[in-house]
């Protein structure tokens, strides 16, 4: 398929991210720069300085909301795709209003219980949609270990699944980005997948 094909196919899909921080950031903005028709994106959180190392944020834009600074950052790359925002802890009260109509759900979080979550949510409310999480990013090197590995049930996982983030292990841009744009992958091949099939 050319690039034009595969926009033009993308562009029929709605993909929600929960999570506007170094996953949800640059997984956005790399389906938006493929073609992806329509993101639905959440996140409660401010952006920081401390942010600016990895994630799609810039210096002019701390202290703005992320939803509201990634959508401005997407717009600006051109791509058509439409972003709707929502400023706002995800719960599993609000999951369904939010993530309804996705075709795709991308999990980024930093917190285990919060991926715990969304999974038991996602997974209990439509049983047969993609669920794609990110897990073991921190830290650099060991390219190698970075993989994705489906879990069955249309739930998959992008990450080594084992570096955890502390003090001495910070996340940086290399590893952060090689697993959001596995996810941001994922996300295309299954919707060309099921658009071939």
């Amino acid at each position: 398929m050319t690039f034009a094909e595969i926009s033009a196919a993308l562009s029929r899909f709605t993909v929600g991210i929960a999570g506007a921080g170094g996953l949800g950031s640059n997984c956005a903005a790399a389906l938006a720069r493929s073609g992806i028709g329509r993101l639905k994106i959440a996140d409660f959180d401010l952006v920081s300085e401390a942010n600016l190392n990895r994630q799609f944020f810039f210096h002019d834009q701390t202290g703005m909301k992320k939803v509201v600074a990634l959508r401005e950052n997407i717009e600006r790359t051109g791509s058509g795709t439409s972003v709707e925002i929502f400023e706002t802890v995800i719960s599993p009260e609000n999951v369904e209003r939010i993530f309804g109509d996705c075709d795709i759900i991308v999990e980024a979080f930093d917190r285990a219980d919060m991926k715990l979550m969304l999974t038991e949510t996602v997974l209990t409310l439509w049983p047969g949609r993609p669920l794609i999480l990110g897990s073991g990013l921190a830290g650099y090197g060991h390219t190698n270990e970075m993989r994705v590995r489906d879990m069955g049930d249309n739930l998959w996982v992008c990450g080594d699944e084992s570096s955890e983030v502390s003090e001495n292990n910070p996340p940086l841009a290399p590893r952060v980005g090689i697993a959001a744009y596995m996810q941001a992958n994922l996300v295309i091949e299954i919707l060309l997948k099921g658009i071939k099939e």
